[in-house]
């Protein structure tokens, strides 16, 4: 008669492979589908308080009739989202692992490109944090003037904020930013809603009194001025890689959920930029000095009260947590350029709560660097900020052609050609955008790109060197015991000298305690005093003139390891120091320890070991 027990483990369904596993420690630290359109779409969500704006900025050179055009050159970048999001889904399908662009370009286009799309993507999300504090910290000195002169520590006070939430991990993050997100969303579709309701704006107040940025006397549109409204509107794009860039930051069935939050980053971004653009038109509005034109929206759909203000405010928050974007994406694809011997290896660690702890100090101090750089000045930086990311777009989609070609799943033409025409779009966007932004501090970037793949490159040969020295790859031979002495740095007779020895006599075949004589009286009590001990260890006296520490004893080891009468296979000097508890205890020691340390390590082969008592 079998057991409940048993019963119960027969008829129990087995658990789908790829449902998710709460109870895992780790799968809570990791997003959800919401989540993940929280932490990864601040980017792309905030880009419509400056997107639309930009390309109106151009295309009043134009006059009036040149805004006529706001709502095609719109349609236009929807058009490049929709197949963005499309062409992303495949890559998180097909790149689990994330990476983006990189992982793509690595498995299907060399090493050389691959770097090369990873530098481009370090570069935007650098970028990103930077001109997404500064966005949010005008937007607020817009409308607090008094903070104008203050805005260097605001921005750096808000970076030290995101910074701080993205330390406790991803999904914290997604938990703090997930409310600013929803109010901005609803807020932008409650205008867009709202607008088409009205024949006629609701409010002009916030534009009262503010000079026009409009034209006067142009009444033709030429191709190079929509080139450019095209490539000012492509900043509102940034931002779409970041969920394939870290599908591993998902919980379990990890593509699932990061496909579906791209379809919602996508669906969502394109909805509030042509409902946007249709209220341009709608109402006729006209760029002005000192404020936005998704104030002027929502003035014109909402009136000039609490709906307005509660934009305002909700465009203020996001703004300055669209950054947080970039601490989700960046850390992930440092990670992966670490494992693969491109970055230092101390970017692939992962602290508690799932976080690259380092790839999100590493951005945070870059980004500390340009916003003091730029004295917080968002328009110093918006014109570098979409050429990177159109470059990783191209490449990216590139090698999704070469990857269906040489996959060849059901229905590979398609997903092919998807790629192609994604492929051309974004090709002819970085260009476009390189081009018409070139003199603006595109050069920079353009600067930038070979010099980072460069780095890569000179981090990948050291570590191969390193893996040739070491012998990675290959059995080692047979052991073989060496002859090895160990010397013991003393000062005085303590307890701490005799655990040294005792130690010392342990590791080594032969200990020798040396001391360094700087004064003879001081010299021959150590002398009396170690006669009388007798503890079996010869005492070297190694006289110094100049009152020196550490180059007095690596001379010494060098000249041992010179001597040909006794040649040890090892040198280890064995340095005790005592170890205090307190912090503010550090203050009172000699550091006579550190002292030896360093000159040994930079001018001996000795192995040194550094024996600690703690008090």
């Amino acid at each position: 008669m079998s057991s409940p027990v048993a019963a119960q483990a027969v008829t129990a369904e087995p658990e789908p492979p790829g449902a998710a596993r709460l109870s895992d420690p780790d799968e809570r630290h990791r997003l959800t589908a919401w989540g993940g359109l929280a932490a990864l779409s601040l980017d792309a969500m905030a880009s419509v308080a400056y997107g639309p704006e930009s390309i109106v900025l151009v295309l009043a050179g134009a006059g009036a009739y040149g805004l006529g055009f706001t709502l095609p050159v719109t349609a236009a970048i929807a058009v490049l989202l929709a197949v963005l999001v499309a062409s992303y889904r495949q890559v998180i399908a097909a790149f689990p692992d994330g990476g983006g662009s990189y992982a793509v370009a690595k498995a299907h286009l060399g090493r050389r490109t691959a770097l090369t799309a990873a530098a481009s993507l370090v570069i935007d999300y650098v970028l990103n944090v930077a001109v997404s504090v500064t966005a949010g910290v005008a937007a607020l000195t817009s409308a607090v003037p008094r903070l104008y002169d203050d805005r260097v520590w605001l921005c750096l006070g808000v970076l030290a904020l995101v910074t701080a939430v993205n330390l406790r991990g991803i999904a914290e993050s997604a938990r703090w930013f997930m409310a600013p997100t929803a109010v901005f969303v609803l807020s932008i579709l409650a205008i867009v809603v709202a607008g088409l309701f009205r024949d006629a704006p609701a409010s002009t107040e916030a534009a009262a009194g503010h000079a026009s940025a409009l034209a006067g006397n142009a009444t033709t549109v030429g191709a190079l001025l929509l080139l450019k409204a095209f490539a000012a509107g492509c900043s509102a794009l940034t931002g779409v890689e970041a969920v394939a860039n870290a599908v591993p930051s998902f919980r379990t069935p990890g593509v699932k959920r990061a496909q579906h939050t791209e379809v919602a980053l996508g669906a969502l971004l394109g909805v509030m930029l042509i409902g946007l653009a249709v209220l341009i038109g709608r109402f006729h509005l006209q760029p002005v000095e000192g404020v936005t034109v998704l104030a002027q929206l929502a003035d014109a759909s909402l009136g000039h009260g609490a709906g307005f203000y509660l934009v305002q405010f909700a465009t203020v928050v996001l703004l300055g947590l669209a950054a947080n974007t970039s601490f989700g994406g960046l850390p992930a694809l440092l990670h992966l350029l670490a494992r693969d011997n491109h970055l230092p290896h101390v970017f692939a660690l992962r602290a508690d709560r799932q976080v690259h702890r380092h790839g999100v100090l590493f951005l945070a101090a870059v980004s500390a660097v340009l916003l003091a750089g730029s004295g917080g000045d968002v328009n110093r930086l918006v014109p570098l900020f979409a050429i990177g990311v159109f470059v990783g777009f191209t490449v990216c989609q590139v090698g999704m052609v070469r990857h269906w070609w040489l996959q060849r799943p059901a229905h590979w033409h398609a997903k092919a050609a998807l790629n192609g025409f994604g492929a051309l779009l974004t090709g002819i966007a970085a260009l476009v955008v390189t081009g018409t932004r070139f003199t603006e501090g595109a050069w920079g970037i353009c600067l930038a790109l070979p010099l980072l793949v460069l780095l890569f490159e000179a981090i990948h040969r050291s570590y191969a060197r390193i893996g040739e020295r070491l012998e990675l790859g290959h059995v080692p031979g047979p052991l073989t015991p060496q002859r090895s002495l160990v010397l013991v740095p003393v000062t005085a007779i303590t307890r701490l000298t005799r655990d040294a020895l005792s130690a010392a006599l342990s590791l080594g075949d032969e200990v020798l305690a040396v001391t360094v004589v700087h004064d003879g009286a001081e010299a021959e009590a150590l002398r009396r005093d170690w006669e009388l001990w007798q503890p079996g260890v010869p005492l070297v006296e190694i006289p110094d003139g100049h009152r020196r520490l550490g180059p007095p004893i690596a001379a010494f080891v060098n000249d041992l390891a010179a001597d040909g009468e006794h040649t040890y296979d090892r040198l280890t000097v064995l340095i005790p120091e005592v170890e205090p508890v307190r912090f503010w205890q550090r203050a009172l020691q000699n550091r006579r320890g550190a002292v030896i340390d360093r000159a040994l390590r930079r001018h001996t082969d000795a192995v040194v070991c550094r024996l600690r008592m703690r008090m």
